[in-house]
């Protein structure tokens, strides 16, 4: 005969467990709140390196030149009337360094290069300010980089550098040497060209500390004050549409305890992914929300897989008491669970090891709601229907009703 395990008595544990994680939760909402990301706060989200200037790049001819400096090469291309189209391509393979592709490109017609102050650097570590229009003009363009004998800046600096603006959050981004960071500036939303004003003040108030030269913006986005805000109406209206649905579809299946069960669980689960993304200060953006809608999905199949084996072990053992069902079907289906699981989290685990930005802190909620949805259906839900089954006059118990025998109309007289 199989095993069964006795889940049961950790329930009372276990549900005590889980009532402290999530306090330490909301506990947390008030002390450091949740790291809301652009998607959800109206304000300004701006990833800065703190770099050097290696040299510049003019441009005073009658035709149109652009910049992109790509992965593995540099490329200008020459657009304009009269002098046709053409593009000059150094690949980082044939110009490994600064003074080689300077040597190279001052060849271009009436491309002049400024200030060549670091011309040993290599080529692929250059990098450009994405706030500046990727055109050479009269106005010197600038070539930044970053290398290992620099002083470390850290975030305190820049968040001395900062210290004018009303609530600001400076984050180092990767390695330190690096010094590349994200900064996020509220706004109210009483401006209307706010997110022109925000970006040019923090520039603006980086190059005051730093230097004229010495700052990069590698990427710039702003959220105003009434999408964000519909925004997160949206999310909540979605999250609790969710719950409904899954709270129906349980109640018609099985019954209103086990519904319950179910709703309780997912609720469990998503407080347990609050409680990590407020105490990590993970940041909370759309695609958070889509991996706490991704749990409720897994959660809830985790947890109709365990009360059909419920439902179907109560027909089959009406002698059983409801806490011998519970564990006889969570000790059922135990296999399944943890097989699924894992086969889910090597694909997380992918996701996790060689992503970055958001698809990593998408793949670190997964993980941490993964875990949670197997603690919750095992813990939450059957200890609630367990609870409740006190309470019922059948306990809880579903027995198929005995068929009367229909008389024989050919039987003796």
């Amino acid at each position: 005969m199989k095993r069964v395990i006795q889940f049961s008595k950790l329930f009372l544990p276990m549900v005590i467990l889980s009532a402290v994680v999530i306090a330490s939760g909301i506990v947390g909402l008030f002390v450091r709140g949740v790291n809301l990301g652009v998607d959800f706060q109206a304000g300004l989200v701006e990833q800065v390196r703190i770099a050097p200037q290696a040299f510049a790049l003019t441009y005073d001819g009658p035709q149109s030149v652009q910049v992109s400096v790509g992965q593995n090469s540099i490329d200008l291309v020459v657009t304009g009337l009269g002098g046709g189209n053409r593009t000059y391509s150094y690949p980082f393979a044939d110009y490994p360094t600064a003074a080689s592709f300077l040597e190279a490109v001052a060849e271009v017609p009436d491309v002049a290069v400024l200030d060549p102050v670091a011309a040993t650097v290599p080529a692929d570590s250059l990098f450009v300010d994405s706030s500046r229009i990727p055109r050479l003009s009269e106005e010197p363009f600038g070539f930044h980089y970053v290398s290992a004998s620099m002083e470390e800046v850290s975030a305190d600096d820049v968040r001395a550098a900062l210290a004018s603006f009303a609530e600001v959050s400076v984050q180092t981004v990767g390695d330190p040497a690096d010094r590349a960071f994200q900064i996020r500036i509220s706004d109210d939303g009483s401006s209307g060209n706010s997110g022109v004003s925000l970006s040019a003040s923090l520039e603006q108030a980086l190059k005051d500390a730093f230097g004229e030269t010495e700052v990069a913006v590698i990427s710039s986005d702003f959220s105003a004050a009434r999408f964000s805000q519909s925004l997160a109406t949206q999310a909540a209206v979605l999250v609790a549409g969710a719950l409904l649905l899954i709270f129906l579809y349980a109640m018609v299946r099985f019954r209103w305890d086990f519904a319950l069960g179910a709703v309780l669980a997912i609720i469990h689960d998503a407080m347990i992914m609050i409680t990590f993304i407020v105490w990590s200060q993970m940041q909370f953006t759309s695609t958070t929300l889509a991996a706490i809608l991704t749990i409720i999905g897994y959660s809830i199949n985790d947890t109709v897989v365990i009360f059909d084996r419920m439902r179907e072990n109560m027909r089959l053992h009406p002698d059983m008491t409801l806490t011998e069902v519970l564990n006889l079907s969570q000790s059922d289906c135990l296999g399944r669970t943890m097989i699924t699981t894992l086969t889910t989290m090597l694909a997380v685990f992918a996701l996790y090891f060689f992503t970055s930005g958001d698809i990593h802190d998408f793949a670190l909620a997964l993980i941490v709601g993964l875990a949670s949805g197997v603690y919750s259906t095992i813990y939450i839900a059957s200890a609630f229907i367990n609870f409740v089954g006190r309470f019922r006059k059948d306990k809880g118990f579903i027995r198929e009703r005995e068929k009367k025998p229909v008389p024989d109309a050919a039987g003796t007289v």
